[in-house]
């Protein structure tokens, strides 16, 4: 038995434990693994490729990124937008197809998001046997309670709001801070929990600016002079409107990023206190996974195996309840899992003095 794997889209802390587990698995039962470089890209004849054995992974778990690099660009993109999905070209399945059977490979491991998986169900519906992955660090998966590289994004946001925290009490100002996540909130709200975030704006909450002013005023009548504010990239501005970066404009999902700015000027200009903006960026993708990452990322490689063992394919590596199962790949794409506003965590949140600007 030869298997393939390759990951795509953004990179994420825990790429190279899902490698390594299933590098390791695959290994214990005599099968070859064939690792494609660039993602979907390296199906393409004459194929972009290299032969993964346990020697190859030996000591890659704690190395941040991907050995087999990644891209969220190319000719597989079938997420073009908020919620708009593209059929891959046959003419293009047909060739990666032609790849496959080259190398002999009887079933390929897909680790990656929301928009990879959707193009992993598209080639399995087109009889490329298929094993999703979940990949992203924006928690944003249905069908799975977490996904690798979660962890670390949330660690790298405490990180920043543990050191923003000196120089905002130093000067008296409130800093914002803005963060990954897309159309959810979970870092954001996580890692603003953690990090002792004082406002957190999220995508699932509808805030007005009025009210993080008051927020932040309220704070300076009981002696508090500095404010914490962490937005997620993806929070709506009162009119509705997404702030972005730049519109791809149907060759893959628009990229987001500004809406810190934004917060950060009209605090300044309704409460007159000194404000800064300052955008985590990619900051939050690299570097080393943490523990939790590692060991999920491995458990999910394993698993990946054991699916292609059974001949479950069309399936997605699935965390449920601390258990890792699996579900059908329908299931886990083109529906986003947000955050509730109604959560337990959400609840928590505002019962220790979070706003989310949605009330004075």
């Amino acid at each position: 038995m030869r298997i393939g794997i390759l990951n795509s889209g953004g990179d994420c802390p825990g790429l190279n434990a899902v490698i390594h587990g299933v590098v390791g698995a695959a290994h214990q039962l005599g099968w070859e693994v064939v690792g494609f470089r660039d993602g979907f890209e390296g199906l393409l004849p004459p194929g972009d490729y290299m032969m993964l054995n346990p020697e190859k992974t030996v000591g890659i778990m704690k190395l941040g990124g991907t050995i087999l690099g990644t891209t969220n660009k190319g000719h597989f993109v079938a997420k073009i937008g908020e919620g708009d999905v593209a059929e891959v070209p046959v003419e293009v399945v047909e060739r990666a197809k032609a790849t496959l059977r080259h190398l002999e490979i009887g079933a390929l491991i897909v680790v990656g998001g929301d928009g990879s998986l959707t193009t992993g169900l598209q080639l399995n519906r087109m009889g490329i046997p298929v094993i999703g992955v979940p990949k992203t660090i924006d928690n944003d998966l249905q069908a799975t309670a977490m996904t690798f590289g979660f962890d670390s994004a949330v660690a790298a946001v405490v990180d920043a709001l543990d050191r923003l925290h000196t120089t905002a009490e130093s000067h008296k100002r409130v800093l914002v801070l803005e963060v990954m996540g897309r159309h959810a909130g979970w870092i954001a709200l996580w890692g603003g929990m953690a990090g002792g975030a004082d406002v957190i704006l999220l995508p699932e909450i509808p805030f007005n600016m009025e009210n993080v002013a008051k927020a932040v005023k309220a704070r300076d009548a009981r002696g508090q002079h500095s404010t914490l504010v962490v937005v997620a990239e993806g929070a709506r501005l009162e009119s509705g409107e997404l702030v972005k970066k730049e519109a791809i404009g149907g060759k893959g999902e628009d990229r987001l990023g500004g809406v810190g700015e934004y917060v950060a000027r009209e605090v300044e200009k309704l409460t007159g206190k000194d404000t800064r903006a300052c955008i985590l960026g990619h900051l939050q993708r690299g570097g080393a996974p943490t523990a939790l990452d590692r060991i999920l990322g491995v458990r999910f490689g394993t698993k990946a195996v054991r699916l292609i063992e059974e001949g479950k394919f069309g399936r997605m590596v699935s965390y449920q309840q601390y258990h890792v199962g699996d579900v059908a790949i329908e299931e886990a794409v083109n529906h986003l899992r947000l955050v509730s506003p109604e959560s337990e965590v959400v609840q928590a949140a505002r019962s220790v003095g979070i706003t989310f600007g949605d009330e004075a």
